[in-house]
């Protein structure tokens, strides 16, 4: 199935805007990763530590009255979601770590102001979470942990697929992904939490996946280049072989999380919204920021494919 003919895009001449464009986005990644090292970014608790607890009214109670009310007993930084599910009028609160007070004192403050401000309204509290500063640093290293291994194994995986010229392509373009990912959930001053980052790390596979596609047909087409024709037309070639396939493929997933990201709540609309950018970005970097590094060091290194 073909949405598109067959075409012939100059990718790779417009490779110089798009490196523009990618390290102004990788910057701004940079920074954004080094605010969050700091703890300059809205961690969530998960990373910063808090209270999270989560309970049921018996009569139903509006998001905002909730919130003015735990305002006026000093919590107006609390977080506030409504979950739907089997237990109707049931809220989640989240309260990231204060230094006067402990976990355990935060969540009877909390049920103590939901009871003053809602006499008449009993709240059963169903479960507390508590997440102290020392285990949101470790979940960080994990984090960090779990995104470095990750970039290694696509290195070692497209080194033994490919060769070790595409593997470093693919590994850079995954890491472009992320920290651009990364760079606008910071702009968009989105919490940054647990299903942020697995947000990350899917779209570090689904990038590979569409970067792959784009280097396999360059494979075959090098084929042909070393009998005739020049390097910059046979990925140029490459890439608009496969373009009809990349949007189909892009444009139904981007659908799905779409839909994901309008109807799915607040539970997942991070989770969505990194996934949708991803999606965007992901697509753009297989061709415009993997297959010209392979042009880029083609060039600086002409004998490698001949």
């Amino acid at each position: 199935m073909r949405i598109i003919g067959k075409t012939n895009i100059d990718f790779i001449g417009m490779r110089r805007y798009s490196f523009i464009f990618s390290v102004i986005m990788v910057a701004i990644g940079l920074i954004s990763l080094g605010m969050i090292a700091f703890g300059q970014a809205d961690l969530s608790i998960d990373f910063a530590g808090g209270t999270l607890i989560q309970g049921n009214f018996v009569d139903p109670v509006g998001v905002g009255d909730l919130r003015a009310a735990l305002a006026q007993h000093g919590f107006a930084d609390a977080g506030i979601q409504q979950i739907i599910g089997s237990q109707e009028n049931t809220f989640m609160i989240r309260v990231k770590s204060a230094a006067t007070a402990t976990d355990t004192s935060v969540a009877e403050q909390l049920t103590g102001a939901i009871g003053e401000a809602f006499p008449a309204n009993q709240f059963t509290l169903d479960s507390v979470h508590e997440v102290g500063p020392s285990v949101g640093r470790e979940l960080q290293a994990q984090a960090r942990t779990a995104a470095i291994v990750a970039l290694l194994c696509i290195l070692v995986y497209i080194w033994i697929r490919f060769d070790f010229r595409f593997g470093v392509a693919a590994t850079i373009t995954t890491f472009h992904d992320v920290l651009v990912v990364l760079g606008i959930m910071f702009l968009l001053q989105r919490e940054v939490s647990l299903l942020v980052v697995s947000a990350l790390l899917t779209l570090a596979g689904y990038s590979l996946t569409d970067t792959v596609v784009v280097f396999d047909r360059i494979r075959e087409n090098l084929k042909l280049f070393r009998k005739k024709g020049d390097f910059v037309s046979t990925v140029n070639g490459s890439i608009n072989d496969v373009l009809s396939r990349t949007i189909i493929t892009s444009l139904t997933t981007f659908i799905a999380v779409l839909s994901i990201l309008v109807l799915g709540g607040n539970v997942v609309r991070d989770f969505a919204l990194a996934l949708t950018f991803g999606i965007i970005i992901g697509t753009y970097s297989s061709v415009f920021v993997a297959s010209p590094i392979i042009v880029v060091w083609e060039a600086k290194a002409p004998k490698r494919f001949k």
